[in-house]
């Protein structure tokens, strides 16, 4: 008799373990979907771990019902599955979910193929330049070997860095193996399909995001485990894809925030391919023209291999970067939100009929209103942050819930009318640049402007072709676009992403205003960005004006060491929510008591005392989280620490659940 392990669906800790079956006759395997007897219902689970022994008393154990062959796990993933719970403090189960579909399986002749009118786009190039054939062999030698080589690909903006991805897609298509391609951003997956389609052909290629419907990513999941699909192009959730001997993994633009999922289960993109990469002996690449500093830290470590690609591909200089002080615009008389040398060059570049891309990192039109008379901001009633003005809808918005409300005609708190505007989005820049240049075309990208695939298609399809002359947006413009005719970058504020809380706001401004800047010059000739700042002597915007990597690199690994910050150990939030607002407080007090016991004096200087989270979205429930600043090498202690007072709540009946989050990019 065989006796099955087998973890089962479910919502709660409570049971978050494994449960033993007999198998019975079936025909089971690591990873086999099954239904099994729980209590007095049955419930779907996967089979972990298979044995011919158990200590569970006969008497206790019950039959396997039925097993799933179709929706099966493969014995990597469920390694994988128990090293997340290990590694981010979660459930099983909610690392299952990663690996499996929505929805269920379209009868025969109804699948939907989202990308069926796709046509493809992709001319081969007459040849590749030294770098990206230098590039490629290192990459070549690794994927013939079978060695499970990571590979830091830091290459200036249009070096050519996604042709080097799909010669090596291709090398490891001849080899018999199957790959993956991320991209950050949903926006980009369709030109990256585009281009993949031409390529590799509609029938090898899948593609698994969010913006897919259940019915969609079930067919696209299907196509990759039953083997039709041999590449998947998708967003953080492609890490996942049911492929069996993969080759090849690759992160585009790994610096971006959105590898690392800010839902449960919070989880590192990046860290997950590694660990796949790993066990299939697969190459990962991780490119991008501003590498995160944890990344470049790992290649100094030894840990990741550095491939440069210092030109772009076709020679072009990289753009002239000057910083404009609006401290001086304001003393000579300059009100505007456009500086005097950003308004000229805007004038030249349309009359050269040339594209202009200006970057304001900020939706909406004001960022917030106040009263002038007492100070008060108004603020969502649900996340208490502060709600942003859209003039387009005449309403205020909360950016963190969606909730929308009307502008107040007095203060709510003093009762004045001294109602101001204050900040700058999107919608006021748009609507500046169209008074001061009527006779331009302007378009905004934005999560405002960008409602479905069709709307990002259709402004992106305009710009492309030149009907648009000025494309006015959030960080949505910054990333991966290849327009040959944009000369000019604007960055209306760099002070907006300068000044967040957050300890990497230097390395975000930095990443985002080389992006940006990238987007210019990628025709024949150089192109110009000018970055708009109230800090122009600050090291971040020094360092991108100079598109000098290495020393923004220098300085700011200099303060996260002295910080411990990563990569020089880690932040862990601990976040316990409840209905009642004590009770939330309660646990995250008596989990700090807890980890105090269990850390012991480093537990003074390591733990931050309980805080309200402002940006917690759910209604009628409260979130308060404490903060570990984990030393390097100890972040598995810490998160076993913290994942073992689960077991305090469930004693002692503690109305709250606790989320663990591992270097969260916002707290």
């Amino acid at each position: 008799m065989r006796y099955a392990d087998v973890v089962l669906e479910n919502k709660s800790k409570h049971i978050d373990n494994y449960f033993t079956y007999r198998s019975g006759n079936l025909d089971l395997e690591i990873g086999s979907k099954v239904r099994a007897p729980f209590v007095t219902k049955e419930k779907t689970g996967y089979v972990f771990a298979l044995s011919d022994e158990t200590s569970v008393p006969e008497d206790k154990l019950k039959d396997i019902i039925s097993v799933d062959k179709a929706e099966s796990l493969n014995s990597e993933m469920v390694s994988t599955c128990i090293w997340m719970k290990k590694k981010y403090g979660i459930k099983y189960y909610d690392a299952v979910r990663c690996f499996i579909p929505p929805g269920k399986s379209a009868k025969d002749g109804r699948k939907k193929n989202p990308y069926e009118d796709f046509e493809g786009a992709y001319t081969e190039p007459e040849a590749l330049t030294e770098e990206q054939e230098e590039a490629l062999g290192k990459i070549q030698e690794a994927l013939e070997d079978g060695s499970p080589e990571i590979f830091l690909i830091h290459g200036v903006t249009a070096s050519g860095k996604t042709q080097v991805y799909m010669e090596a897609i291709e090398k490891t298509m001849e080899l018999g193996k199957t790959a993956i391609m991320l991209v950050p951003e949903i926006s980009l997956t369709n030109q990256v399909i585009q281009r993949f389609i031409g390529k590799f052909g509609k029938d090898k290629v899948a593609v698994l995001h969010s913006k897919l419907t259940q019915r969609e990513r079930y067919d696209e999941w299907e196509r990759l485990r039953t083997g039709k699909a041999k590449i998947v192009v998708g967003a953080r959730m492609g890490v996942f894809a049911p492929l069996e001997n993969i080759g090849l993994i690759i992160l585009d633009e790994e610096h971006e925030a959105t590898y690392k999922a800010d839902m449960t289960p919070k989880y590192d993109t990046v860290e997950v391919a590694a660990k796949r990469a790993q066990h299939y002996g697969a190459a990962l690449l991780l490119g991008s023209a501003t590498p995160s500093v944890i990344s470049y830290q790992r290649f100094r470590d030894g840990i990741y291999n550095l491939i440069e690609l210092k030109e772009r591909y076709n020679k072009t200089p990289l753009p002239r970067v000057d910083l404009v002080d609006m401290r001086a615009e304001l003393r000579s008389g300059n009100t505007s939100i456009f500086s005097g040398e950003l308004h000229k060059a805007i004038e030249k570049a349309l009359e050269n009929k040339e594209q202009v891309i200006l970057l304001q990192n900020r939706r909406g039109y004001s960022n917030f209103i106040s009263c002038r008379e007492c100070g008060h901001v108004v603020k969502c009633p649900e996340c208490e942050i502060s709600m942003t003005y859209h003039k387009s809808k005449e309403a205020l918005v909360c950016h963190y819930c969606g909730k929308v409300q009307p502008v107040p005609k007095k203060c709510p708190e003093c009762g004045s009318g001294y109602i101001k505007y204050f900040g700058i989005g999107t919608e006021q820049v748009e609507e500046m640049i169209q008074t001061l240049f009527p006779d331009a075309k302007v378009e905004r990208l934005d999560l405002d402007a960008v409602k479905n695939r069709k709307t990002l298609d259709g402004i992106l399809g305009r710009f492309a072709k030149g009907k648009t002359d000025i494309l006015v947006g959030t960080q949505l413009v910054a990333k991966g676009l290849d327009f040959k005719n944009v000369s000019l970058v604007g960055v209306i504020s760099a002070d907006t992403t300068l000044n967040i809380p957050d300890y990497r706001s230097q390395e975000r401004t930095f990443q985002l205003i080389t992006q940006v800047a990238g987007r210019a010059g990628r025709g024949s000739s150089q192109g110009r960005v000018i970055v708009q700042t109230y800090e122009p002597d600050n090291y971040a915007l020094k360092a991108a004006q100079n598109h000098n990597y290495s020393g923004f690199f220098s300085a700011e690994s200099h303060v996260r060491q002295l910080l411990e910050y990563p990569p020089y150990g880690d932040i862990i939030t601990a976040s316990f929510t409840s209905d009642v607002e004590k009770d939330s407080i309660d646990g995250a007090m008596r989990c700090k008591a807890y980890m105090e016991v269990c850390l012991g004096d480093e537990a003074k200087q390591r733990i931050l005392s309980p805080k309200i989270s402002l940006g917690y979205k759910e209604k009628e429930s409260y979130r308060y989280y404490i903060l570990l600043k984990c030393p390097k090498g100890e972040r598995n202690r810490y998160v076993y620490y913290l994942d073992s007072f689960e077991e305090i709540i469930i004693r002692d009946k503690l109305n709250c659940n606790l989320i663990i989050d591992v270097n969260p990019y916002s707290i």
